[in-house]
């Protein structure tokens, strides 16, 4: 088994820069990396091969193995695992692989049932119907993540091939280029409800472990690499628009008629895009807002990579393009970012190792070590006097910080979509107003920085509209 290469490659002048740990060794093919619910340090890799090893205390043991019944043609394998919010006293975890019997490629969202340290085949069930994948062995998605409502979040790719041929990523009546809820019954199958479409290859998603929102990355044919977002609580039905479009540029089938008539400003736009270069290889590897223990400046930080470049990324959800910048450390054949139950994060190498990320200290789930200063939890929360405001004039925005103790003074920066308008101070109640002028329908979003007590903090998306004028 080759080994990855990991190269330290530490920013110059950053007293933050992420380092590793290895986790276990010995791994076949490695696609992702979780942790028991209730107890951080008990980890699962999953094997692209069929198999699950569990890892703890340095030990590496075999958990479970589907290899017979899963195929590994293209980009298909057992592709993650999500285990149940009760897995501690109920064992159940979920599985999301390509079979390779009746019809190869098919996908499987099913269910095992562990017995102590280990899962017996024999309690393999699928939990929906397998979808049917057409002839193409390549975008399959394979994410799955509880969310923050309590039910399973399933992302599919759009069938493979080239511009969506198969025409299922606009189709709300088809189950690829979708991302799928499905609330799992032990009494038999149930029907997965379609919660956002538009997607060609959304290989890996999660959700912020602080706040709910969704984060997707969305793998692009030959122009755009995107990120895409859903703010918490969102309902159901957004639409991404592949293959309308990839990323901001018009898709390759814009007279398909799902395309015909519609317009960038129909589909929900993604938060941040790299160029894919032509001549080169791209894939973007979505990640997770960094919420653990002793991340330093990463902290609430969105994480991610790609499965070519192999560098780590960051960017702060506030302007993430003006805050992008590589992290000093470069994954060989990156294929997954993990998070432990803790929030600690890792990162997977195709070719064998898993890392846990660090910043200036351990990522240690228990108190700080001896000395090191822990920083508290921070919240920002934003409102408006009212959602709907004459055209040019100005709204009022309120923000709040809490805990309060001791911040007064503290700067507080309000956002529309990435662009900074403006910063304030906060009161004697840890309170800032804000008077944008609004002339166009805008979303803003308000941050506070950390400080020597407190993590950095990011409030949810307010959105405000111009009222319309009405003729006579």
């Amino acid at each position: 088994m080759a080994g990855a290469v990991l190269c330290l490659l530490v920013l110059a002048g950053s007293a933050q820069a992420l380092t590793v740990q290895p986790v276990g060794s010995g791994f076949v093919e490695p696609i992702y990396v979780t942790s028991d619910p209730g107890n951080p340090d008990q980890l699962f890799v999953v094997e692209r091969g069929g198999s699950i090893a569990l890892v703890q205390d340095g030990e590496v043991r075999p958990f479970a193995d589907i290899h017979q019944l899963v195929s590994t043609g293209g980009e298909g394998g057992l592709l993650s695992i999500a285990l149940a919010p009760d897995f501690d006293s109920s064992g159940r975890l979920f599985l999301y692989y390509t079979g390779k019997d009746e019809t190869p490629g098919e996908i499987h969202v099913a269910e095992m049932t562990a017995n102590g340290n280990f899962a017996a085949t024999g309690t393999l069930r699928d939990v929906i119907a397998p979808i049917p994948h057409p002839e193409d062995s390549n975008h399959y998605g394979g994410q799955l993540q509880f969310g923050p409502d309590g039910a399973l979040y399933v992302a599919t790719g759009d069938g493979g091939g080239q511009n969506d041929e198969h025409e299922n990523a606009q189709n709300p009546s088809k189950l690829l280029g979708k991302l799928l809820r499905v609330v799992p019954s032990q009494s038999g199958l149930v029907a997965p409800g379609v919660w956002a479409l538009g997607l060609r290859n959304p290989f890996r998603f999660s959700f912020d472990r602080l706040t709910g929102d969704l984060w997707i990355g969305d793998v692009g044919q030959g122009v755009k690499e995107e990120v895409d977002f859903a703010a918490a609580p969102t309902p159901a039905g957004l639409n991404y628009g592949w293959n309308c479009f990839e990323g901001s540029e018009p898709g390759p089938t814009p007279a398909d008629p799902e395309c015909a008539g519609k317009t960038f400003a129909d589909f929900v736009a993604p938060v941040f895009e790299y160029e894919n270069p032509p001549a080169d290889c791209a894939a973007v590897i979505g990640g997770y807002l960094a919420r653990g223990p002793q991340m330093g400046d990463v902290y609430g930080r969105y994480v991610y990579g790609d499965l070519c470049a192999g560098d780590i990324r960051s960017f702060s959800p506030a302007a993430p393009s003006l805050t992008d910048r590589f992290e000093g450390l470069h994954v060989d054949n990156l294929n997954s970012f993990g998070e432990d139950s803790c929030g600690r994060l890792y990162a997977v190498s195709g070719n064998g190792p898993v890392y846990r990320l660090v910043g200036t200290q351990a990522a240690t789930c228990g108190n700080p070590q001896p000395g090191a200063a822990a920083l508290a939890p921070s919240y920002v929360g934003v409102r408006a006097l009212r959602r709907k405001v004459k055209r040019n004039r100005r709204a009022l925005i309120s923000a709040w910080v809490s805990p309060c103790n001791g911040r007064r003074g503290d700067p507080v920066t309000l956002w529309r979509g990435r662009r900074k308008l403006g910063t304030r101070h906060l009161d004697k109640v840890c309170s800032a107003r804000f008077r944008p002028r609004i002339s166009r329908r805008s979303s803003f979003r308000v941050t506070v920085n950390a400080d020597d007590a407190y993590v950095a903090a990011i409030s949810r998306r307010l959105t405000l509209k111009p009222l319309r004028r009405h003729r006579r």
